[in-house]
């Protein structure tokens, strides 16, 4: 995987942040656990206007900036930033779920079949799939949105000059490694930002057909059906799923081993 990516791994991050448990309910175990590892690999710098020059805040953002500013007389409440529409967000995911499609169907077609296999700068693998499944994912989005941004794992940048709201971030393949050796543990991400704020993510695997979505203001969902986190309340109730408890390091590790030696279900993968 490129160590490039600036965004991709947002999505998982962004599933879990979009799930909305019952009223009241504590929250100590995760939701339904994805089969999907994520292997560590370099972080790449957060995501910034600086980092694609033509993705500036426009005039009128600019000048609405600087009038919240100045002092007003009496205390006013700032405005809140307006997101997307139901509709528009209706439009949105509908998208995003075609790319998704359209990237598994090019994913499927190279699982378990002998290709070749690229070295990228930081060593970290990619494959024919990883590329043309990038490629089918940015024909969709764009042949609807033309004006968006894109940010792949695969060719970075994709700048629109008039793309400030919405950016989209494409991991084809998260978990090249798995893809290779033939193993189903691995999967498609797609994240949209609207100014800078995630609204919508998907995490989708194309051999099992398993997708979660994550859209602002409603529940997760797995396959269509909601999901919610389990309402035990005490930690020894917990189920904890980890990739590898090798990925923690020093102080980090020592925290990993006081929480795996309380639950009361541990799933490494």
């Amino acid at each position: 995987m490129a160590s490039h990516a600036c965004l991709a791994k947002m999505l998982a991050k962004t599933h879990l942040r979009l799930l909305s448990p019952p009223a009241g309910a504590p929250i100590v175990a995760p939701p339904v656990p994805s089969p999907i590892p994520r292997p560590s690999r370099r972080r790449p710098p957060n995501f910034s206007f600086s980092a694609c020059p033509q993705l500036r805040p426009s005039p009128l953002m600019a000048s609405s900036s600087a009038a919240a500013a100045e002092p007003s007389s009496g205390d006013r409440a700032l405005a809140v930033e307006p997101g997307p529409e139901e509709d528009e967000l209706g439009r949105l995911a509908e998208v995003a779920g075609r790319a998704a499609d359209a990237a598994g169907e090019v994913i499927r077609k190279y699982f378990r079949k002998k290709f070749e296999i690229l070295d990228k700068e930081d060593l970290s693998p990619v494959t024919i799939a990883d590329q043309a499944a990038e490629e089918a994912m940015v024909a969709i989005i764009l042949g609807s949105f033309p004006a968006h941004a894109i940010y792949g794992e695969e060719k970075g940048w994709r700048c629109k000059e008039r793309s400030a709201d919405y950016v989209w971030v494409l991991d084809p393949i998260d978990g090249t490694k798995s893809f290779i050796t033939g193993k189903p543990l691995f999967g498609t991400l797609i994240a949209l930002l609207h100014k800078g704020k995630p609204i919508l993510g998907i995490i989708d695997q194309p051999v099992l057909k398993e997708r979660w979505v994550g859209i602002t203001g409603k529940r997760t969902t797995l396959n269509g059906e909601e999901l919610s986190t389990r309402a035990c309340t005490k930690i020894s109730q917990a189920y904890l799923y980890t990739t590898s408890p090798h990925l923690f390091k020093k102080d980090a590790e020592e925290a990993f081993a006081r929480v795996r030696s309380k639950v009361s279900l541990r799933n490494l993968l």
